[in-house]
């Protein structure tokens, strides 16, 4: 089971928080832009631009953090982050 803890921070606090759950037996980066499309959908935030090092960050650090130049919208916050929850 995949499990994604993602927080909206701003000011170094969390407004906003969400675990996503997904069934698959282990994380499959090619769809990593759909989890994260669902938990923006989630969160009511727009979906940033993801590229691969966001992906290589999460793969090797298990987190990754999309700040407002990820984003093509304005955002209300300074940063969203991504944690793995199955470690």
């Amino acid at each position: 089971m995949i499990k994604i803890w993602a927080k909206v921070m701003d000011k170094n606090k969390i407004v906003k928080q969400t675990t996503f759950f997904d069934n698959a037996e282990k994380m499959d980066y090619s769809l990593f832009f759909e989890y994260l499309t669902k938990i923006c959908h989630t969160l009511d935030i727009p979906t940033p631009i993801i590229l691969k090092t966001h992906i290589f960050n999460y793969a090797k650090f298990n987190f990754v953090r999309f700040t407002k130049d990820d984003f093509v919208e304005s955002i209300s916050f300074d940063s969203l982050w991504l944690e793995n929850g199955d470690r």
